[in-house]
C-alpha cells in the first residue's frame, strides 16, 4: 500500500498500514496479490509477480538509489523513507503512478537490457512536484505534470548530460505535435487550465499537454531567471514553502514574482503573447519552447539517416552500413519518429528499413515498438501487421495502445480491419478507460446516417448488402457494442 509502514498481524491475518504524512485521496493505493520482493537499493525494493522478480531486480539493482540523490539535491529531502517499486500487470494503463512510499509501474519498462531504466526518474520526481506540492484541482494537472517533466530532465542533465536531455526533450516535443494534431490545436484540453464542467471528463486532461506544454512553461519561467542556480533555488523554496499543500497556479506563479521581485518590476507576467494569462488559457502550442540545440550532436545523424530513407532513388545498400546498434534509445526514437512524420516511405523501403534495422524489431523496448507499429500503420506494411497484434496484445498501456489505433484508423480499409480484429481480441484485458477511448472512433463511424440503420435495424437483413470486407467489419462492431454495452443487436 501507499504507505509509510506496515505490518502484518498473525493473529488474524490483518494487515496494518501507517502513512505518516498527508497525501490527497488520490494518491491512496492498495494492491492485493501473490508479490514477492527483492531489494534493489537501501531504501528500495522491486514488488513483482514471482515470474518477473528477478527480471525487475536484474533491471533496477542499485540503480534508483542514484536517481533519489540527485533529486534530493536539486529539490530538497526526500520526506516520505522509502521508495519501493511495484510492477504491476500488463493492462496497468500508466506508464507509472507515484502512490508515495510505493510506485505502480508498467511492465513494459523492464527491456531487459536498462534502456527503459530512467523511465522511473519522472516518477521519482513526483516526490516532491504532485506528491509534496499538489495541483488543487484537475483543472490546473499541469501544475503536477509540467513541473515534473521539467525536474525529470534537470536530474537527466545532471546524469547523463545536456544532450541526452535536449534529444529525449526533442521527443517530447515531438509527442506534443502528433496530439495537437490529431485534436487540432484550438482544442479546449489543449489550454494548460482546463475548465472541469459538465460533459468535460477529468481523464481526458491525461494528454500531452499537461506534461510538454507544462514543461516549456515551466522552462520559460527558468529562462525568464536566467542563470539556472537562481531557478534551482526556487524550485527548492516552492517545494519547501507549500509541503503539504495543494496549489493553484496563482499561488505558483505569485509566489514566483515575490521570489523574484526584480522579474516583477520588469512585468515579466504581462509580456504579450508571453503572459502568463494566455499561458493558461489559450489553447495551442506552446508560445516558448526551450533551445534543444545541445543535442544536435545526437539528433542530427538521426535526421540526416532518415533523410536518406525518403529519397526516392537512396543507394540502400549504403545507407544500411551506418550502424546504429551503438544508438541510445532516445536517438533511435528520435529517428523514428522522423521517419514516421515523413511516411509513407517511398515503395520498397519499408521493407528494407525492416531488414536492415532488425534490432528494433526484435528490441523488448517498448519505446521502440510503439514506433515501429505506428510505421508499419502509416505505410500499409501488411509484413508488419503481426508486430501490431503483437504488441496491442502483449501490453495496454494508454499511450502505447491509442497512438498505434489511431494509425490503424486513419489508415486503408485493412489497417482499419486489423484495428477492429485486434479490439474484439483484446478489449477484455484493457483497463475500461483504454477500452473506452479506442472504442469512441469505431462507434462514431458506424453511428453516421449511412449505418445507423443497420446498427438499430434489422441486422440479419443489413448483412445482405454489404461487402464481405464490410461484413467483417460489421461483425467486429457488433462484437463490441455487445461487449461494451451487455446489447446483443
Amino acid at each position: 500500500m501507499s504507505a509509510s509502514k506496515w505490518d502484518q498481524r498473525k493473529a488474524d491475518s490483518a494487515f496494518l498500514f501507517t502513512m505518516e504524512h498527508p497525501i490527497p485521496a488520490y494518491l491512496v493505493a492498495l494492491v492485493v496479490g501473490d508479490l514477492q520482493s527483492a531489494e534493489v537499493g537501501p531504501r528500495t525494493r522491486v514488488w513483482t509477480e514471482p515470474c518477473l522478480l528477478q527480471a525487475a531486480k536484474q533491471e533496477y539493482d542499485n540503480v534508483i538509489e542514484e536517481f533519489l540523490s540527485v533529486g534530493e539535491k536539486l529539490f530538497g529531502p526526500y520526506v516520505w523513507g522509502r521508495y519501493d517499486v511495484l510492477f504491476m500487470p500488463p493492462s496497468f494503463p500508466f506508464g507509472g503512478m507515484e502512490n508515495p512510499c510505493l510506485t505502480f509501474v508498467t511492465p513494459c519498462l523492464l527491456a531487459g537490457d536498462r534502456s527503459l531504466a530512467d523511465v522511473i526518474v519522472h516518477e521519482i520526481c513526483h516526490s516532491w512536484f504532485g506528491n509534496l506540492v499538489t495541483n488543487a484541482t484537475w483543472g490546473d494537472f499541469w501544475l503536477n505534470e509540467g513541473f515534473t517533466m521539467y525536474a525529470q530532465r534537470r536530474v537527466c542533465r545532471e546524469l547523463y548530460g545536456e544532450a541526452y536531455t535536449c534529444l529525449e526533450a526533442a521527443t517530447g516535443k515531438a509527442l506534443l505535435r502528433q496530439h495537437m494534431d490529431n485534436t487540432g490545436e484550438d482544442h479546449p484540453l489543449n489550454k494548460l487550465r482546463v475548465k472541469i464542467e459538465p460533459g468535460v471528463d477529468p481523464d481526458d486532461t491525461y494528454n500531452d499537454t499537461p506534461y510538454e506544454k507544462g514543461f516549456c512553461f515551466v522552462s520559460y519561467l527558468a529562462h525568464l531567471a536566467g542563470d539556472q542556480s537562481r531557478f534551482d533555488a526556487f524550485l527548492k523554496a516552492y517545494v519547501d514553502k507549500f509541503k503539504f499543500r495543494s496549489v493553484l497556479a496563482e499561488d505558483v506563479l505569485e509566489f514566483y514574482l515575490e521570489y523574484f521581485p526584480d522579474l516583477k518590476e520588469k512585468n515579466v507576467h504581462k509580456i504579450e503573447g508571453l503572459d502568463f494569462d494566455s499561458w493558461l488559457n489559450v489553447p495551442g502550442w506552446p508560445p516558448y519552447v526551450p533551445d534543444l540545440s545541445a543535442g544536435q550532436e545526437l539528433m542530427k545523424p538521426a535526421e540526416l539517416l532518415a533523410e536518406m530513407w525518403v529519397n526516392h532513388n537512396p543507394d540502400l545498400e549504403s545507407i544500411c552500413k551506418t550502424d546504429i546498434k551503438p544508438w541510445k534509445t532516445y536517438q533511435t526514437v528520435y529517428f523514428l519518429d522522423k521517419i514516421l512524420e515523413k511516411s509513407p516511405l517511398p515503395d520498397g523501403h519499408i521493407k528494407k528499413l525492416e531488414e536492415c534495422y532488425s534490432h528494433i524489431i526484435e528490441s523488448n523496448n517498448a519505446e521502440l515498438k510503439l514506433r515501429w507499429a505506428q510505421i508499419v500503420a502509416k505505410n500499409q506494411h501488411k509484413p508488419g501487421f503481426q508486430h501490431i497484434r503483437n504488441f496491442l496484445k502483449s501490453q495496454g498501456k494508454q499511450m502505447y495502445t491509442l497512438p498505434v489505433y489511431r494509425a490503424l484508423w486513419n489508415g486503408s480499409e485493412e489497417t482499419k480491419t486489423l484495428a477492429l480484429e485486434v479490439f474484439a481480441a483484446t478489449s477484455k484485458q484493457l483497463h475500461f478507460n483504454v477500452r473506452n477511448y479506442i472504442s469512441r472512433p469505431f462507434l462514431k463511424r458506424d453511428t453516421k446516417a449511412e449505418t445507423s440503420e443497420f446498427i438499430l435495424g434489422n441486422t440479419d437483413d443489413s448483412f445482405k448488402h454489404l461487402s464481405g470486407e464490410s461484413s467483417s467489419h460489421l461483425s467486429c462492431i457488433l462484437q463490441i457494442i455487445e461487449f461494451m454495452f451487455g446489447v446483443y443487436l
